[in-house]
């Protein structure tokens, strides 16, 4: 399942869409906008319709964002990366959906960075991160959610039981997406029994896992297909042994050092969204105004006018919630809940732009060449994934509203 190289314009984007967000005052983030969006113009409509019909991998328009240094992005110069801001990350994958393109094939390296930079050690940083901002390692898997335990990360079961000088994990990961794809992976295991913590978020630890070595070590991945193309795993764990230098920060406090890598998955993935919602716009918009029916463009019927503003209006205020989550993230204060908003609104707003294109498109709107259908999978997927619309309803309620927890 190869490749083939593309040139050309983006994925049928028809007309350009501004808004508030996008239109970003600062300089430096509007110079990556316009990069990123160069780059797309590489990878046409065509080439992800070919991947899509294969299940393959995007490698080309990754090795293309590697060697732009995109990916390197939340990376500190001093270890060979960008040292960008999130909110400048999250300008990025917007970007990059609102091309047309798909960005998860390669977010995890974004948002996994969180957890490193802030709770790894100078020898693992040093180690790993010039040579992932290099491209020559990918830490594209994040090994957190289990068929058993789900979105309910503390009941997770997979072990990591210390002996000598290594772990040995044994358990099950699923919905690791990219495993096939990644050298690295950020794998949270029990290492104290459930019932000998004095806390539910105790006994959690973080590893990074180099899975070069572990296949067929102890490790194997079988591919799970989906309704996109997502490139999705579940991962087994026998008896893996993981040297102890590669624990990130102290046994038993993974659980909190992953929750920054959550928040930045979420921010990000927001970012996406509004991505793929301006992209829905600027397609329904192009169309309202080519396709004349009954002696005029049906983008003259308010029928067809409205939803397109409706959905434009939510796109807006979705930018903006993720504005103010990746500033507060920047600036390393809390910002779970803004965090969980941009997620749900901007899911949200995405899922509306879909079902209203392809509404505004009528038949055409099922057509493969259009690429509105594969759009219409890919972003479905963001109303249960990383975390369902709602959970996050339910941290609302719980820690915003006080209102007693459901769950």
């Amino acid at each position: 399942m190869g490749e083939t190289a593309y040139g050309g314009r983006a994925g049928g984007q028809g007309v350009a869409v501004s808004t508030p967000a996008s239109e970003d005052p600062d300089a430096e983030i509007g110079a990556v906008r316009g990069a990123v969006q160069a780059l797309c113009a590489r990878f046409p409509g065509e080439y992800w319709r070919h991947l899509d019909r294969e299940r393959a991998y995007p490698s080309q328009f990754v090795a293309a964002l590697t060697e732009a240094g995109f990916l390197a992005a939340l990376i500190p110069e001093e270890y060979g990366g960008s040292g960008l801001s999130l909110r400048a990350a999250a300008a990025i994958m917007e970007e990059i959906h609102a091309c047309g393109c798909n960005g998860a094939a390669c977010h995890a390296q974004m948002y996994t960075m969180g957890t490193l930079l802030r709770h790894g050690s100078a020898e693992q940083k040093s180690h790993f991160l010039p040579r992932i901002a290099r491209g020559e390692l990918r830490l594209q898997a994040f090994g957190v959610t289990e068929p058993a335990s789900g979105t309910d990360t503390l009941s997770l079961r997979t072990t990591a039981t210390r002996e000598g000088d290594h772990y040995i994990v044994n358990g099950q990961k699923i919905w690791t997406s990219r495993a096939e794809h990644s050298d690295l992976m950020l794998l949270l295991a029990r290492t104290t029994p459930r019932e000998q913590v004095a806390r539910r978020t105790d006994g959690l630890s973080v590893f990074i896992l180099d899975m070069r070595l572990a296949q067929g070590t102890g490790m194997s991945i079988n591919p799970i297909r989906t309704m996109m193309n997502h490139a999705t795993t579940e991962v087994f764990f026998d008896d893996l042994r993981v040297p102890a230098e590669n624990l990130i920060g102290e046994e038993g406090k993974g659980f909190r050092y992953i929750l920054s890598g959550m928040n930045a998955e979420r921010i990000l993935i927001a970012a996406e969204c509004v991505g793929d919602a301006r992209w829905f716009i600027a397609k329904a918009s192009a169309y309202g105004k080519e396709r004349v029916v009954f002696g005029r463009p049906i983008g003259q019927n308010q029928g067809v006018q409205f939803p397109i503003a409706r959905a434009y209006t939510q796109m807006c205020a979705a930018e903006l919630m993720v504005r103010e989550a990746a500033g507060l993230y920047d600036s390393l204060r809390d910002c779970a809940a803004q965090a969980n908003m941009a997620k749900l609104i901007a899911a949200d707003a995405s899922w509306e732009a879909a079902d209203m294109c392809v509404q505004t498109h009528g038949g055409f709107g099922f057509a493969e060449e259009f690429d509105i259908e594969r759009k219409f999978r890919e972003t479905r997927l963001y109303q249960v994934a990383p975390i369902s619309t709602n959970l996050i309803l339910s941290y609302i309620a719980e820690h915003v509203l006080g209102l007693p927890r459901s769950y």
